[in-house]
């Protein structure tokens, strides 16, 4: 009983450390790589404190709860391309292939495929396009049409070359790298291979124009041989009719008979060997003249038609690039246009700003000009107005003082006055000399003095009026300005 119990606990243990092992044994497929985290691992070409172990091709003990193990596909993986691209040309092309890659075998490859793809393995193909796709497009930039057909193979290589560095960073490798087609949407290489086929269709041509000429002479060689064979044929046929028909006349006939026979046998005979000469002349001529003349006239038809297409085809491709060039040339202009037009526009605003600016200015100083003026107009106003009233207080106190200071001030305009009597005289005899001298000068001062007394008594009577300052004011001093003194150069003649 104690045994019985002892070996199915033997049993159970042995079952559940099956179990356990079972549960912790982890084996990788020879098409994948296991990714166990969880605690620090050392791996030889690895940085220290990766933090994850990489498990290929064998088996490995894994703590359940401790590490988590997931699983990186080592399979091929397939991506097609489809990039649109533009060359150095100008000229737009699809360029379509397919990349064939992997998860490199080595463990820094897996390590880096790991840390960018464990969780995203359905996204890996979608960003290998990504990065053909971006180099495809640069490496076609500056590549001319002709090279991409003739030299795919560079294509290729520099395509691989350039995303090596890229692939290797996402633990990458390309097996393989095809470019499939090139796609011309505006018949660029249709027209390239036009030249080329309009020449291969004209050798054709003339190989085929050549092949017929030479039917047509071996059909007519043996239609002369033929003929000929029936010539033959009906001499003999004719000869011996003529060998059946000559025996058969002597036979029934003799002497005038027979020579009759005779000279009709040789008028047939002749007549026949004419026939005949004149048949294989015409034969001769067909053969000699008429065919071969036909054949090279059929000949230098099928050179002209072939030389008009190929100058056709040439006129087409002529044609295209013109029209390629105008459209180049027609955005080219149509772009400086528009930075023209732009730069016109801009200069046009500050122009406009500067004018703007430059009007408020002078306008501002036109106002502060007006300002100024006008203040200066009203101070002289003001000083006007004050100095007339002063004078008219002055004249309503002391009358004499200021009629004689007007008169004082006016003395020489009423000397100059008094003298232009004189004024049209070029000379002047006085008699008496030096009496008649002082005589002269005092009667213009006596009429000078009469002019103070009126000037007195007018001012007097305007005073009593009450109109003494309005008349100051209107007639004042300051009216007319005062003139320089002039001397008066008198000529005395003494006689």
């Amino acid at each position: 009983m104690v045994m019985g119990v002892v070996a199915g606990a033997a049993v159970l243990a042995l079952i559940l450390l099956v179990g356990i092992f079972k549960l912790m044994w982890r084996v990788a497929e020879p098409n994948e790589a296991l990714i166990i985290s969880g605690s620090a691992h050392r791996t030889e070409g690895l940085e220290e404190g990766m933090g994850f172990r990489i498990v290929t091709g064998r088996g490995t003990l894994v703590l359940p709860g401790v590490q988590a193990v997931r699983k990186l596909s080592l399979d091929l993986n397939e991506t097609e391309l489809q990039v649109d691209c533009v060359t150095h040309q100008g000229i737009p092309l699809k360029v379509r292939g397919v990349v064939i890659f992997k998860v490199g075998d080595d463990l820094v490859s897996i390590a880096n495929a790991a840390r960018r793809f464990l969780d995203q393995q359905k996204l890996m193909a979608e960003r290998v396009h990504n990065v053909f796709a971006g180099h495809l497009r640069s490496i076609v930039g500056g590549l001319t049409v002709e090279d991409m057909i003739r030299d795919r193979e560079k294509l290729t290589g520099q395509t691989r070359a350039a995303c090596g560095t890229e692939m290797e960073k996402l633990g990458l490798i390309v097996d393989s790298l095809q470019i499939h087609e090139i796609e011309d949407p505006t018949g660029y290489i249709q027209n390239l291979a036009a030249p080329h086929a309009a020449a291969v269709q004209r050798d054709a041509r003339i190989a085929q124009a050549e092949a017929n000429r030479l039917a047509t002479e071996a059909e007519q060689q043996s239609f002369a041989r033929m003929a000929e064979a029936t010539r033959d044929s009906e001499i003999l046929q004719a000869g011996y009719q003529a060998e059946r028909d000559k025996a058969g006349a002597k036979a029934r006939q003799a002497g005038p008979l027979a020579d009759a026979a005779a000279r009709q046998e040789v008028v047939v005979q002749e007549t026949r060997v004419a026939e005949l000469e004149a048949h294989r002349r015409e034969q001769q001529l067909q053969a000699d003249v008429r065919k071969p003349a036909d054949a090279a006239a059929y000949e230098k038809r099928t050179l002209a038609e072939a030389e008009r297409d190929a100058r056709i085809s040439a006129a087409q491709a002529t044609a295209k690039e013109t029209e390629l060039a105008a459209v180049a040339e027609a955005t080219r202009v149509k772009t400086a246009a528009g930075a023209e037009a732009e730069a016109t526009r801009t200069r046009g605003e500050a122009t406009a700003a500067a004018t703007r600016a430059t009007g408020e200015a002078e306008a501002a100083a036109a106002r502060a000009r007006g300002l100024a003026t006008a203040e200066a107009a009203r101070a002289g106003g003001l000083a006007e107005a004050e100095a007339i009233k002063a004078r008219a207080g002055a004249l309503a106190e002391n009358q004499e003082a200021v009629i004689a200071q007007q008169l004082a001030e006016k003395w020489p305009e009423i000397v100059q006055a008094g003298a232009s009597a004189f004024g049209s005289v070029d000379n002047m005899v006085l008699l008496n000399g030096a009496d008649g001298m002082a005589d002269t000068f005092a009667k213009a001062l006596t009429m000078g003095g009469t002019g103070l007394g009126l000037a007195r008594q007018l001012l007097s009577s305007m005073n009593k009026n009450g109109n003494g300052a309005t008349g100051t004011g209107a007639a004042g001093p300051d009216a007319v300005p005062s003139p320089r003194p002039e001397r008066i150069a008198v000529e005395e003649d003494e006689s």
